[in-house]
């Protein structure tokens, strides 16, 4: 019998997906040691050129983040999930919006999270459950 490792895929998630997930989590992890303003500008430049992520998209990599890592499928792993979770939906040209800020009803405390089409990702509350603080959105597209 042998014991399962960190880099055993679960079933479920297909091979291409897990490998990106892999991929992007390193990044994701760095940076989220980053002060906010850093992060935020770092994901201005990322999304640049994506189309906005449906909440589909959004949901596979979330779900993505967390089959790789027992860090990211936590509860203290919500902001490296929620950079990670963008970062691949970048790799497959879309983009979430990315949200920081924290919880309406006490005790007060802060999360991040992805959000598409309006509404949270996986997060298994109503809409309108966390005050936006920093979000950063899909560029809109200029008509030339």
């Amino acid at each position: 019998m042998t014991t399962p490792s960190a880099l055993d895929r679960p079933t479920g998630v297909p091979l291409a997906r897990w490998l990106a997930a892999r991929l992007v989590l390193v990044p994701a992890l760095a940076l989220s040691f980053l002060p906010p303003r850093h992060i935020r500008a770092v994901l201005e430049r990322v999304r640049r050129g994506a189309r906005p992520a449906t909440a589909a998209q959004a949901a596979a990599a979330r779900d993505a983040l967390c089959a790789v890592s027992l860090r990211c499928a936590g509860p203290r792993g919500c902001l490296p999930r929620s950079l990670g979770a963008a970062l691949l939906c970048r790799l497959h040209g879309a983009w979430p919006t990315w949200c920081t800020g924290v919880r309406k009803v006490p005790p007060f405390s802060a999360h991040a999270w992805i959000e598409a089409d309006g509404r949270p990702v996986g997060e298994g509350a109503p809409d309108d459950y966390f005050a936006r603080l920093v979000t950063v959105a899909p560029a809109r597209r200029t008509r030339t």
